[in-house]
C-alpha cells in the first residue's frame, strides 16, 4: 500500500517509473552501509550531548547579547562546547565568521607572521582559497604580507609524496594546511586517520610547526576529529556539517589556545579579542544545529553513497566510489562534458523546497577562475549542508553533490537530477537497468 502511494507521488513530482525502479533496486543494496553510518551517527550525538552535558549549558545559554557582547554566558558556553567536542584546548566560535573561506583565511592570517612560509602537502587548496593565499592575486593576500606559499601535490594514486613533503620543509615553514574534502578536484577525501599519519610525519621533521585541517564537510562523519590524531587547528563552518541546518551565519576555529587566541584576536582588534563579538540572537540556532548535526550529516551521508551507487552502473566515474569508505559528505561526479553537468545541477534545484522554479546556470562566480553553475534551494542562502550541487564548467566536467536535511530529500534529489539527464537524452532510459 505504501509502496504504491510512494510511487504516485514520486510520478506526480516528475519521477517517471523507470528511474524510481532504477532508484529502487539500487537500494536494496545499501541497507548495511546505511546502518552502519546510522551506528557512527549514534555515537556522535552522544558525544555532542556528553559535551552539551559537561558544560552546563542552560536555557539561559540560548539567549543573545548586543552590542559588545561582553559576558555573553550562552556565546562562551558553546566554544567550550566545541572544544569539548572536538578535544581541543579551545575554540572560537561566532557569527561574525561569514564563511569558511573566510574561517580559514582568519587561522592562516593570525598564525602567520611576514617572512613565513605556509606549505600544502595535499596539492592545490580550494579556489576561493587561491586568492587569499595569492596564487592568484588579490588585495590583502598572505602574498601582499611577504608570506610565501609552496605546495607538494599528492602523487597519481593518490598518496602523500613524503619525500617531496620532507624536501619542502625548511626553517620558514610555519604553518601546514591539509585540506581534508577534495574540493573542485577528484582525489579522494582524506579520513582522519591518514591525516594523522601525515601530521606525525611532518611534525617528525618539524615538531613547532602548526598543523592545520580545513575540516569542511567532514564533521561528525567518522567517529574521531583531526585534533584527536594531532592537528593543532580544525576550521570549518557552521552552514555545512556542524550548523546541522539551523545556523544561519557562522564559522568555527578549535585548537590549541595560542592558536585560538591569536585568530581572536585578529577577528576583533588587538587588546579586545574574545571578550567582544555579540552574539545577536542566533544562540539557539547554533546549540539546537550542533545538537541535530550529527543525524543530518548521516542523512547527507546516506545521499551520497546512494548517488554514488546510482551513477556508477550507468558508466559514470564517481569519487568516492559505489564500495569506498566515506570520509566527507561529498560525491563527486564526472560526466566529461557541460550539458550534463548542468543538467544535474538543474535536477537538484527543481527538487528543492525553496527556488524550486529557478533554473541555475553558470556564472562568474567570485573567487573562481571559471564559470561556476551551483544548484541551492536552500532555507540558509548558501547552506551545503542543505541539497546542493555545483561545479566548475571547465574539464574534467565533474559536479559536486552535497547535503540533505533529511535522507528521504537527499534521495528525491538525486532521482531529480537522474530524470533531468534522462529528460535532456544525456541518459537513455535503456541503461536504467541493473
Amino acid at each position: 500500500m505504501i509502496q504504491n502511494c510512494l510511487n504516485e507521488i514520486y510520478a506526480c513530482m516528475g519521477i517517471e517509473k523507470e528511474v524510481s525502479a532504477y532508484g529502487h533496486g539500487i537500494l536494496q543494496k545499501l541497507e548495511p552501509r546505511f546502518r552502519e553510518i546510522d551506528e557512527i551517527a549514534e555515537y556522535n550525538q552522544l558525544k555532542v550531548i556528553k559535551a552539551m552535558q559537561e558544560s552546563q549549558v542552560s536555557e539561559a545559554c540560548l539567549l543573545g547579547t548586543t552590542g559588545y557582547g561582553y559576558n555573553d554566558l550562552g556565546r562562551d558556553k558553546l566554544e567550550e562546547v566545541y572544544a569539548g567536542i572536538f578535544r581541543t584546548e579551545d575554540a572560537l566560535v561566532r557569527p561574525q565568521i561569514t564563511c569558511g573561506t573566510h574561517a580559514l583565511a582568519l587561522a592562516l592570517m593570525s598564525n602567520l607572521r611576514p617572512g613565513d612560509e605556509l606549505l600544502s602537502p595535499v596539492g592545490k587548496p580550494y579556489d576561493t582559497l587561491e586568492e587569499v593565499i595569492g596564487i592568484r592575486p588579490s588585495r590583502g593576500s598572505l602574498a601582499e604580507y611577504g608570506i610565501t606559499y609552496r605546495q607538494v601535490d599528492l602523487l597519481s594514486d593518490g598518496s602523500f609524496d613524503y619525500e617531496g613533503i620532507r624536501q619542502a620543509l625548511n626553517e620558514r615553514t610555519r604553518l601546514v594546511t591539509i585540506q581534508r574534502s577534495k574540493g573542485y578536484q577528484t582525489r579522494p577525501t582524506l579520513s582522519v586517520s591518514r591525516i594523522g599519519e601525515l601530521i606525525s610525519f611532518v611534525k617528525s621533521i618539524q615538531p613547532d610547526v602548526i598543523c592545520m585541517v580545513d575540516n569542511c564537510y567532514g564533521e561528525f562523519v567518522e567517529t574521531r576529529e583531526p585534533a584527536e590524531v594531532g592537528a593543532d587547528m580544525v576550521v570549518g563552518s557552521l552552514i555545512k556539517n556542524p550548523g546541522g541546518g539551523l545556523a544561519p551565519i557562522g564559522g568555527y576555529i578549535a585548537g590549541t589556545r595560542d592558536c585560538v587566541a591569536n585568530a581572536a584576536f585578529r577577528l576583533t582588534s588587538p587588546g579586545l579579542g574574545r571578550e567582544v563579538g555579540a552574539s545577536l540572537g542566533v544562540l539557539k540556532d547554533f546549540y539546537q544545529g550542533l545538537f541535530l548535526a550529527p543525524t543530518v550529516t548521516a542523512a547527507a551521508l546516506k545521499g551520497a553513497v546512494f548517488a554514488a551507487n546510482l551513477y556508477e552502473p550507468l558508466g559514470f566515474s564517481v569519487v568516492p566510489d559505489s564500495q569506498e569508505s566515506r570520509h566527507d559528505i561529498i560525491q563527486a561526479v564526472t560526466f566529461g562534458n557541460a550539458d550534463s553537468v548542468i543538467a544535474f545541477c538543474q535536477g537538484i534545484q527543481a527538487s528543492a523546497p525553496v527556488d524550486s522554479h529557478v533554473i541555475p546556470e553558470p556564472w562568474d562566480m567570485p573567487g573562481y577562475d571559471a564559470k561556476v553553475i551551483m544548484a541551492a534551494g536552500a532555507f540558509v542562502s548558501g547552506s551545503s549542508i542543505e541539497l546542493s550541487a555545483d561545479g566548475p564548467i571547465k574539464p574534467p566536467y565533474a559536479v559536486y553533490f552535497q547535503g540533505g536535511l533529511t535522507w528521504q530529500h537527499a534521495k528525491f534529489g538525486i532521482l531529480k537530477s537522474l530524470q533531468s539527464l534522462v529528460n535532456k537524452g544525456l541518459v537513455g532510459k535503456d541503461r536504467l537497468k541493473l
